[in-house]
């Protein structure tokens, strides 16, 4: 695949303050989404909440579609979903600002829709474990579908904090809603190979080598250096021989031991 290289940029400081309040601004959101899962928690009690969560196979239970991920079972369940959101939101907004608000919506009913299909009648599934694990997975594709240096950073970042979630998308603990993180996995997957081209390259400082070997590849075939030697006549000449008629130099002779 083959994305264009913008130019440097002509004003260092203004991308840098560009750069530093595009990561400022992902993190700011993301917390801001933990602190709605948090009032969400707090207020859980005073209403149904099941009515809320994904009950597969059931009309009902497709409002769940829209409210499961805010919902959480306890403190620690929501703790580590937010943990993993202020992360991976933080790493994919500010990696991918384009791609990230076009990809939520589909990781979000993606994580519900699975559920719904997937899980087993008479269950209910919720939390926001579907959204981290769309999250990683949308960041670790686009390293793959990229393969430019910053997306191949941040998929190692992503991999090397949240690699279990590799597996984690197939049934392995009961009570774990498997079927929600694989629908959030496939919808990150998903907006990964939609929308892989919709962030721009981050500028980057290009090497002599690199100018050098574009303008030879420029150049017509025929102008291009060869690996055979250049004839005799081009080779410049930067000494020549004295005239014979000239004396080079006297011949001292020594007489033999004998």
């Amino acid at each position: 695949m083959h994305l264009p290289v913008d130019e440097n940029p002509l004003d260092p400081k203004a991308q840098r303050a560009a750069d530093r309040n595009r990561w400022l601004r992902a993190f700011n959101l993301s917390l801001g989404s933990v602190l709605v899962l948090l009032v969400v928690f707090v207020a859980q009690g005073r209403f149904d909440l099941g009515a809320w969560t994904v009950q597969p196979w059931s009309t009902a239970g497709l409002l769940g579609l829209l409210g499961a991920p805010l919902l959480h079972g306890s403190i620690e369940h929501l703790a580590a979903n937010s943990i993993s959101l202020l992360i991976l939101g933080t790493l994919a907004g500010g990696m991918y600002p384009r791609a990230t608000p076009r990809a939520l919506p589909l990781i979000w009913l993606g994580s519900g829709l699975v559920a719904w299909l997937l899980g087993d009648p008479g269950s209910r599934h919720l939390g926001a474990s579907g959204l981290t694990h769309g999250l990683m997975f949308l960041v670790f594709m686009l390293g793959l579908l990229r393969r430019d240096r910053p997306a191949i950073a941040a998929a190692m970042i992503a991999f090397f904090l949240y690699g279990g979630m590799l597996l984690t998308v197939f049934p392995r603990e009961a009570g774990i809603s498997w079927q929600a993180h694989m629908g959030g996995a496939l919808g990150g997957a998903i907006a990964a190979l939609l929308w892989r081209r919709l962030d721009p390259q981050a500028p980057r400082k290009r090497y002599s080598w690199e100018i050098e070997e574009e303008a030879e590849q420029a150049r017509p075939d025929a102008e291009r250096d060869s690996l055979e030697p250049p004839s005799p006549h081009d080779v410049p000449v930067l000494w020549k021989r004295e005239p014979a008629d000239e004396q080079r130099g006297v011949v001292l002779r020594f007489p033999s031991r004998d």
